[in-house]
């Protein structure tokens, strides 16, 4: 007769206890200590109703596009065409609405092109073999070559001709800008179809092991395709309604979504998570981010504090999201 003894639960160390701890709540950490550092040094202007609103509404397409980036990431792909995906996509609506095409039309051609720089971008990586760093930077330099053909690198203003297509954006319904509301609804829908829909489950079982995902009969290239088309779709989107907040189409308009994008995914890895891609996660990363450059822009510092903020929580964010996820990975 032979007897098992249980395995007895591994000890933590204390760093890797911290590690876990702040892998999974590191985010909503900071944004708290954001939040009292700011209220604390602007009692008048940080931790008002309209400033708030106004974090929200700095958030709202930042949120979009870093929104589409978690499925990328979650499906454990990269995609660093995104800002000039955003740029291209502006370009080509105030192109389309200065030649006289319909407004809806004129954001149909804009959203193609996200599509079909996301097609790509999957070809290049699901048929292809590329690695997803290599041929979305590529793509995204592709992108930069055609918005300079439509326009000579110089702002496309559509305004004179067609001012109604800034109230897309601009104005607000019941207190609130609009985008606050685009930025709602989208973030919803997000959610419902990475937690709640096969394609999210697959996008998420992909990411974890794509190799024991295909072998129980999941088509893992259609699966990451999917991610990367609907992230290049978000991408244009965030061009379209960024385009309607300026009143132009700019040629560097949404480069730099890139960097904010992946620092707000990673940051949102460290919400109730242990260095796990989410949307709600990425949410939260956002408006940490947007709270610490509204919070910095009250107080008065430089602008070229804000990119060491950004780079910094971005270093960190990947750092501990990385740890984490060997950790809990190793049973730690």
């Amino acid at each position: 007769m032979t007897t098992t003894t249980a395995e007895a639960p591994r000890t933590r160390t204390p760093g890797q206890a911290v590690t876990l701890f702040v892998g999974k709540y590191g985010a909503l950490i900071v944004l708290a200590g954001l939040v009292l550092v700011f209220s604390i040094m602007a009692p008048k202007y940080f931790l008002t109703w309209n400033n708030i609103v106004q974090i929200f509404n700095q958030s709202a397409l930042a949120a979009i596009i870093a929104c589409g980036l978690t499925l990328v990431l979650a499906a454990n792909q990269f995609d660093l065409s995104i800002g000039y995906t955003a740029s291209l996509a502006g370009i080509t609506v105030a192109a389309s609405l200065i030649a006289g095409i319909p407004i809806p039309v004129a954001i149909l051609l804009a959203l193609l092109v996200g599509v079909g720089i996301g097609i790509l971008n999957s070809i290049l990586v699901t048929r292809l073999g590329v690695n997803a760093l290599v041929a979305t930077l590529g793509v995204g330099s592709v992108a930069i070559g055609i918005n300079y053909f439509i326009s000579g690198g110089a702002a496309q203003p559509f305004g004179a001709y067609v001012p109604e297509f800034t109230e897309i954006s601009v104005g607000t319904w019941l207190g609130i800008p609009r985008n606050v509301y685009y930025m709602a609804v989208i973030v919803a829908v997000l959610w419902v179809l990475l937690n709640r829909t096969v394609l999210g489950r697959n996008i998420q079982a992909v990411g974890g092991n794509a190799e024991a995902t295909r072998l129980v009969g999941v088509n893992t290239r259609r699966v990451t395709s999917a991610a990367f088309i609907i992230c290049s779709l978000l991408a244009a989107i965030t061009g379209v309604l960024l385009a309607s907040v300026v009143g132009s189409g700019q040629s560097t308009g949404g480069d730099g979504y890139t960097l904010q994008a992946f620092a707000a995914a990673f940051l949102g890895t460290a919400v109730m998570r242990e260095g796990q891609f989410h949307i709600l996660g990425t949410l939260v990363g956002v408006v940490t981010v947007a709270t610490g450059f509204n919070g910095l822009a009250i107080i008065g510092v430089p602008s070229f504090v804000q990119f060491l903020f950004q780079g910094i929580l971005l270093i960190a964010a990947v750092s501990f999201s990385t740890v984490a996820r060997k950790l809990v990975r190793a049973g730690a």
